[in-house]
């Protein structure tokens, strides 16, 4: 059993430290994960804390025999980024420029990745050597560090942060 998995036992018996221990364990990973669905520091920083919230209330739910405990998290964090990312869409814009952005309906955000954009980013992604592309999905869509992906892949850490610095300058050329 992962750490993350008995962490997670731990704190479904409300032990405060070990979900201090689990925030420092997968906190930067889980940031990613957020910052992959919205896009905004401070937004995945609200994910992250939204998320801990419901990790801390719900850990008894988490189940070793469905899945990695480490996937289990990333799903909560991930619908935590969407929920914000939807109440996002419902805030009415104004014309006042420093109240900030104006907000992105979620439909509209699924629209953007499946129209012209999201199919040249995927063409783009298709046209890199797979160990580019794969280093590429690992950290930004599934929110891995780099020495997280190093440990998957079995690879240095070096020659993993090579192939992902390679991918993007290539994924810049092509999206250009």
């Amino acid at each position: 059993m992962s750490d993350a998995a008995l962490l997670l036992a731990r704190i479904a018996r409300d032990d405060r430290a070990a979900l201090q221990a689990l925030y420092k364990l997968q906190s930067v990973r889980l940031f990613g994960v957020a910052m992959a669905v919205l896009r905004d520091r401070d937004a995945a920083a609200d994910a992250v804390h939204d998320g801990f919230v419901k990790i801390a209330r719900r850990a008894a739910q988490f189940d070793p025999e469905r899945g990695a405990a480490e996937a289990w998290l990333g799903s909560v964090i991930r619908h935590a980024a969407l929920d914000i990312a939807r109440r996002r869409g419902r805030e009415i814009p104004t014309d006042d420029a420093t109240l900030g952005d104006t907000p992105v309906e979620a439909d509209q955000l699924d629209s953007l990745a499946a129209g012209e954009d999201g199919a040249r980013l995927r063409d783009c992604l298709a046209r890199l050597a797979e160990k580019n592309r794969q280093g590429i999905v690992l950290a930004f869509v599934h929110g891995l560090s780099h020495p997280q992906i190093a440990a998957k892949l079995d690879l240095p850490l070096g020659t993993v942060k090579a192939w992902i610095r390679r991918g993007l300058m290539s994924l810049k050329e092509c999206l250009a």
